[in-house]
């Protein structure tokens, strides 16, 4: 397994080192730590020699920028040895760079190949605090990998790790369930499968209207025995020995579902299926439901990609 991890310093990002050992990572592997200088070095000298206030501004940039890349490649050896000693049996290496965050992540991307990209919920700046943070939005947005956005929890509890795996019956979902179901867990680890559906709702009108209203109602069981059947069937190809696996149906909307229920359930983390889309655009446009449940969750969020073809 190839694993790239990114890292900037922050608490978010350690956090996201602490979580490795809750991912069910296998014992042997290759991981990729990233650090990126968020800063734009000015060109090399020329022949050609520009006037004295010219050169102090790029004399004192050049400086600066030097200075964080240090600091980058510092960081990037401290994750190393501790991603070294949270995975012991792994082959881990460290990249430093500079320039735009998530681009040079997903650059690095493209050199690695990984199986999954591992980023902290949030950055550094007030922007990167709101929300998702911009650079684990982008790259979750923008990358051909699984993702994994990490959210680091206690782990003295001594509870089972708790895992949910959003389902829908669809190719990602069923690629979220091989995932886990192929990761290295401890043993008595809970996997709960949890399905939301939206019920056939008439309208105003159509509740006065006993065929429609019966409709709706038909609709609705139907809908529910339909996922019932996925659900057990899913279960089903579960081969993993170490793994409690049971199965859920909620009423309501998949982005408010399962990050309540993983609320109520105090899980670990949500693994949640993506499309394979061809380009970014579309990635873009179809990927707002996994996003929503990234942003909103308060554990690690897992959006599982098949790769394309």
């Amino acid at each position: 397994m190839k694993l790239l991890i990114a890292y900037d310093g922050s608490h978010c990002s350690e956090s996201a080192l602490d979580d490795l050992v809750r991912s069910g990572l296998p014992l042997e592997g290759e991981a990729l730590v990233v650090t990126v200088a968020e800063v734009w070095l000015p060109p090399p000298e020329s022949a050609e020699q520009p006037d004295d206030f010219i050169e102090q501004v790029l004399k004192k940039h050049r400086e600066k920028g030097k200075r964080l890349l240090n600091e980058a490649e510092i960081m990037g050896k401290h994750a190393a040895a501790r991603v070294k000693k949270l995975l012991p049996g792994w082959a881990v290496s460290h990249l430093a760079t500079y320039g735009s965050p998530s681009w040079e992540i997903l650059d690095a991307t493209e050199n690695l190949d990984p199986d999954l990209i591992v980023v902290g919920s949030h950055g550094q700046s007030v922007l990167g605090r709101l929300l998702l943070g911009s650079v684990s939005q982008k790259v979750l947005t923008e990358a051909r990998s699984s993702v994994r956005i990490a959210r680091g929890k206690d782990a003295s509890t001594g509870e089972p790790l708790r895992i949910i795996i959003g389902f829908d019956g669809s190719r990602g979902a069923k690629a979220a369930v091989g995932i886990v179901n192929g990761r290295h867990w401890p043993t008595g680890t809970e996997v709960r499968l949890v399905a939301a559906t939206d019920s056939v709702v008439p309208t105003a009108i159509g509740r006065f209207i006993p065929s429609v209203a019966e409709w709706a109602d038909e609709e609705s069981k139907e809908e529910h025995k339909w996922i019932e059947h996925l659900l057990q069937n899913s279960v089903a190809a579960f081969t993993n020995p170490y793994l409690q696996v049971a199965t859920q149906v909620v009423e309501g909307n998949p982005n408010e579902v399962l990050v309540r229920e993983a609320e109520n359930w105090h899980a670990d983390a949500i693994f949640v299926g993506a499309n394979s889309f061809g380009s970014r655009f579309e990635r873009f446009l179809l990927g707002s439901t996994s996003s929503a449940i990234a942003a909103r969750a308060g554990c690690s969020v897992e959006v599982v990609r098949i790769p394309a073809d």
